[in-house]
């Protein structure tokens, strides 16, 4: 199921994905970049399970079963650049902008920026096609959601 998933989703005319399989794609993403400072930490998982349950409607049971999912999507996904250029061809840009906020959130969930962290973020942005302002801006709102 899996692998097919990851086929269907890199295909040279990748359909739309359906509504479940958007959201696995985007929460690998929320992996992979979770991962990029080879520290995969507790916080990180508790925010991206949050943000599962935020942005889908999610029980916790059923968060942390994508996350699970998206782990080894993730882990067998190919290069970020083919993977986020696969997903910008098949997220609406809405969809993309608000993942831009997750990322951002992972990022800094460890009350950190990393800097391999950081030039993943601006490297993805706009493979997913985001532009730049709507990804400062995106930082931004999570900057100011973490400040006391």
């Amino acid at each position: 199921m899996l692998t097919d998933f990851i086929r269907r989703l890199t295909a040279p005319d990748p359909a739309p994905l359906s509504d479940p399989d958007a959201r696995l794609a985007l929460t690998a993403l929320l992996v992979r970049i979770a991962r990029t400072d080879g520290d995969y930490a507790r916080t990180e998982i508790s925010l991206i399970d949050a943000i599962s349950r935020s942005r889908y409607g999610l029980s916790a049971d059923a968060a942390k079963e994508l996350r699970a999912q998206a782990e080894e999507i993730e882990a067998d996904a190919p290069d970020t650049v083919r993977f986020t250029r696969a997903i910008k061809d098949a997220v609406p840009y809405e969809q993309r902008i608000g993942v831009i906020e997750a990322l951002w959130s992972v990022v800094m969930a460890d009350g950190e920026r990393d800097e391999g962290e950081d030039a993943i973020l601006r490297m993805v942005a706009p493979l997913l096609g985001v532009e730049d302002a709507d990804s400062n801006r995106a930082r931004l709102r999570i900057e100011a959601s973490l400040k006391p």
